[in-house]
């Protein structure tokens, strides 16, 4: 039986920040599994209120910190790490400074991560996953959103490949079916353009590659309920049940008028486009039958949570896998994580490190400073940044892969302070301040030697650092003594004052 941290409490919840729909799951951890007590869903249709300059409108932002608020009423009160709250599809083009971020997260009350589309696909993958019974079959999952749809292949409980594409729902609806408006010209164009988007991925997601389709999301659901409703298909969704039900839509011209007992009236002004996107899926991957799946995105959440309880990180393991694929010294990274570790150990509470996070972040970002290596010698700091910055890493949020980044970039040279300017003010310092810990355990360990350091004592307050040594100890290493000098110097240009004894 997994055991759980006894710490930790027995309540958690996971909120899915949706371009269609948000929504908040609530579980309690029983003997190691979940079990769901509370759901709230909300039609907020946050995409539908991005602007061209890629703005949310006032009406569209107030409706979702309305929801969040109330969403905030019910979890507010659990702790930081029994929360996890993301956003998708529409939160990832938003370009307003983060203005809209730090007011959803102070309604909430929590910290909302911004995940990339194929961090949402394996977190789909593992909602669903759970769901379904085990077996060796390769699967085909596939979850349409409001902004962007998901494709998965995996076997058990590992994805093994994941993309995400730039259509659904929302999207769709509001580029074909403008006020619900539904024309044969129109659902064709539709189909051609979700095909067109398919097409880059086609090769590597068709039937050659998959035994069992199955969808989840809203959108597929609503799918399935109407065509089984309509005696159109006796379980899942076939091509020839959406075949009749693109037919249907087309002959009442609008989604109004069209005749669905199933059809709820808050799925109808999406409902066109989110069937235009899944038609094209099942033409371009050759799907005959779909099952569908009552879980996803938020139900992985919650097991990735679970995971993170059960102390099974997926952050960890994609570290791991850098550094097994980019071929780096796993003896100094450990060394230097260690290092980093123990200074963070004797500053956390000067510094208000205090965080789990700041830890992880810390260990992390020693592990993979040499990263850049792989590419060349020179600027290898900005080289490793980069691919942090850009890469696709399972587990990790979009702002924390820019934290660990920065990290790696700031570990040498010059301090880069103004890399840490557009940070908000908490997590500017403390980001500062985990580099600067970083930097002084590259520092200590720049001879590669195995044998192990002698205690160093820190003492931080504000922008001062006192480190000691044993007595003796920097005399008989000149080396590492013009190492602090300089990098004292690296620090006042940057506000930070090093001394040492």
């Amino acid at each position: 039986m997994p055991q759980t941290n006894p710490s930790f409490p027995r309540t958690i919840a996971a909120v899915d920040l949706g371009s269609n729909s948000f929504h908040l799951i609530v579980a309690q951890i029983e003997n190691g599994q979940l079990q769901i007590i509370d759901r709230i869903k909300e039609m907020v249709r946050l995409g539908a209120g991005l602007t061209k300059k890629k703005q949310l409108t006032d009406e569209s932002r107030e409706r979702a910190l309305e929801w969040l608020s109330r969403f905030g009423q019910r979890v507010r009160d659990l702790p930081r790490d029994a929360v996890r709250a993301v956003g998708t599809n529409t939160l990832r083009q938003v370009r307003d400074g983060g203005a809209f971020l730090r007011q959803a997260e102070a309604a909430l009350g929590h910290l909302i991560e911004i995940i990339a589309g194929r961090e949402e696909a394996r977190l789909v993958y593992l909602g669903v996953a759970h769901g379904l019974a085990a077996g060796d079959e390769k699967r085909l999952v596939v979850d349409i959103g409001g902004g962007s749809t998901e494709l998965i292949i995996g076997q058990g409980m590992a994805p093994r490949e994941r993309e995400s594409l730039f259509m659904g729902c929302v999207s769709f609806s509001q580029r074909f079916f403008p006020d619900g408006k539904v024309t044969r010209q129109a659902m064709d164009a539709a189909l051609i353009a979700g095909r067109l988007e398919i097409r880059p991925v086609q090769t590597f997601y068709n039937s050659d590659h998959w035994e069992l389709a199955v969808g989840s999301s809203g959108t597929i659901r609503s799918i399935r309920d109407v065509v089984q409703a309509q005696g159109w298909s006796d379980k899942g969704i076939t091509r020839k049940s959406l075949k009749k039900l693109r037919k249907a839509l087309v002959e009442a011209g609008h989604v109004d008028k069209v005749q669905l007992p199933a059809l709820s009236d808050n799925r109808r002004p999406v409902f066109a486009g989110g069937l235009a996107v899944l038609s094209a899926v099942f033409k371009a991957l050759d799907i005959q039958e779909m099952r569908v799946s009552d879980l996803a995105l938020r139900e992985g959440l919650l097991y990735e949570l679970l995971g993170s309880i059960q102390h099974h990180d997926s952050r960890d393991r994609t570290v791991e896998t850098l550094v097994q694929r980019y071929g780096l010294d796993q003896a100094q990274g450990e060394r230097v994580a260690a290092t980093a570790l123990d200074l963070l150990q004797q500053v956390r509470g000067h510094w208000n490190l205090e965080e789990p996070e700041n830890g992880q972040l810390l260990q992390w970002a020693a592990r993979l400073h040499e990263l850049g290596l792989a590419i060349s010698h020179s600027g290898y700091h900005k080289h490793g940044a980069y691919i942090l910055a850009n890469a696709d890493l399972a587990g990790f949020s979009r702002q924390s892969q820019g934290l660990l980044s920065r990290l790696v970039q700031a570990h040498r040279r010059k301090f880069p302070r103004p890399l840490f300017e557009e940070l908000g003010r908490e997590t500017r310092q403390s980001t500062e301040r985990l580099a600067i810990l970083l930097r002084l355990a590259v520092l200590l360990h720049r001879g590669r030697s195995a044998q192990g350091k002698p205690s160093i004592g820190i003492l931080a307050e504000g922008e001062n650092i006192v480190l000691s040594f044993p007595r003796g100890w920097l005399e008989s290493h000149p080396l590492t003594e013009a190492e602090l000098e300089r990098e004292a110097n690296h620090l006042e240009a940057g506000g930070y004052f090093l001394s040492y004894s």
